[in-house]
């Protein structure tokens, strides 16, 4: 697991931010570092109100960067004038504080807890729905905490399901390591079956899936795909982090994929439905990564065009295999990263820019920034409707909304 230390400047949005940052690092298995010198990662959440805060936010990542191995900077100047950083030539990864548990959590599954009991966190109730993993992954630290796969009856997890609406969740988010192996140490696969039940169940909600790797849901692929497009209550969106797009990198990752696989469930998706989200990870510079290998890994991210990428730049874990390979310089993982992150900001962009101009059903889901609130609509893509206490707007609430503007990670929807 990887130690954290984190900064936050400015105002109660960014430690608000903060928060989430930590818990969803800690329900990860991470812990605090007792300093930056001490921490595997440290996270920079920065503010930018005046011209002397931007100085001192430049000042502090420069000495962050000099003080850690791994720096991330997020927050107001991250998302305002991220191109500073580079200027200045600090050597950070500028993120959208969402992105942030992703990309320190290095392309490892997420550790549940141990009880894996859901939560209900707002509008937002929490389902993990299986505990462990069937993958083997030569990067990852996390199954030596997890192990395999163990999942709980279907029934058992609906019953969670039906607890956390029936208690005001509008939104359930099914979590887990692999949520594309649910029931397989049971010799079925039931991710299919279990959808279909929650989303049976009385009330007015929407349910999101969480993170599941291709080589789980290829066999599954088509009769997934068919669960989503009959199901308006779930968000037509899936993670599946295919990490990389060399065949080659993938065997040494010891992914349980290959990319045509990965690309099949693609092609299968964007045949059973009008509109998606695809959600996708890229580990750059693992230690075998060539020329060659990253130019695949662009290639790929080019032809599918995921709306939500998190790029992560390899770094080793104790204990693993990939920790005793030759590594890549860092030069050439920071210069990887760069490419990759300009292209994922063009393609994001490009995609919520199609979005302006059209009415959406979208639910507003958590407080945003001043009066504004965090909406989502049917492919699970982020709206914020601004003056929400002028309109009406409740946590909650489902409102068709006209989309009036982009801001590359999210749109702006005006109620109608």
């Amino acid at each position: 697991m990887a130690t954290y230390h984190i900064e936050t400047y400015g105002c109660t949005s960014n430690r608000g931010e903060s928060r989430e940052i930590e818990r969803r690092l800690r329900d990860g298995g991470h812990r605090p570092a007792d300093g930056p010198a001490e921490a595997d990662v440290a996270i920079l959440n920065t503010c930018t109100v005046v011209e002397k805060t931007e100085r001192n936010m430049l000042r502090r990542a420069e000495e962050l960067s000099e003080e850690t191995a791994d720096l991330i900077v997020t927050g107001c100047m991250a998302l305002a004038q991220g191109e500073a950083f580079a200027e200045a030539d600090v050597d950070a990864r500028v993120l959208h504080w969402e992105d942030v548990p992703t990309a320190v959590m290095n392309g490892e599954c997420p550790t549940t807890t141990a009880d894996t009991e859901p939560v209900l966190d707002g509008q937002v109730g929490i389902l993990p729905i299986a505990r462990g993993c069937m993958s083997n992954c030569s990067y990852c630290i996390t199954k030596f905490a997890t192990g395999r796969i163990d999942s709980p009856p279907v029934a058992e997890n609906v019953e969670k399901a039906r607890a956390l609406v029936h208690a005001g969740a509008s939104e359930i988010r099914v979590t887990g390591q692999d949520t594309g192996v649910y029931g397989w140490d049971g010799g079925e696969r039931k991710l299919p079956e279990l959808l279909d039940r929650v989303c049976d169940i009385d009330g007015e909600f929407r349910v999101r899936v969480g993170m599941a790797n291709p080589g789980g849901v290829h066999g599954i692929r088509e009769e997934l795909a068919d669960v989503f497009a009959r199901n308006e209550e779930l968000y037509n969106f899936i993670h599946l982090p295919v990490q990389s797009g060399s065949d080659d990198v993938l065997a040494d990752m010891r992914r349980q994929h290959r990319v045509d696989e990965f690309l099949e469930i693609v092609e299968t998706f964007e045949e059973r439905l009008d509109e998606w989200t695809l959600s996708t990870d890229f580990i750059v510079g693992f230690p075998t990564e060539t020329d060659h290998d990253h130019a695949q890994s662009m290639a790929l991210l080019r032809e599918v065009r995921p709306e939500k990428v998190n790029v992560t730049r390899f770094s080793k874990r104790p204990g693993t295999e990939a920790a005793d390979m030759k590594g890549l310089g860092g030069q050439t993982k920071k210069d990887r990263s760069k490419e990759m992150s300009a292209a994922k900001r063009e393609i994001v962009g490009e995609a919520y820019e199609a979005m302006v101009g059209s009415e959406r059903r979208v639910l507003a889901v958590e407080e945003g920034t001043g009066d504004s609130v965090k909406c989502r609509d049917g492919a699970y893509r982020q709206v914020i409707v601004r003056h929400a206490d002028d309109h009406g707007v409740e946590l909650g609430d489902f409102l068709d909304v006209e989309i009036t503007g982009q801001n590359t990670m999210y749109a702006f929807g005006e109620p109608v």
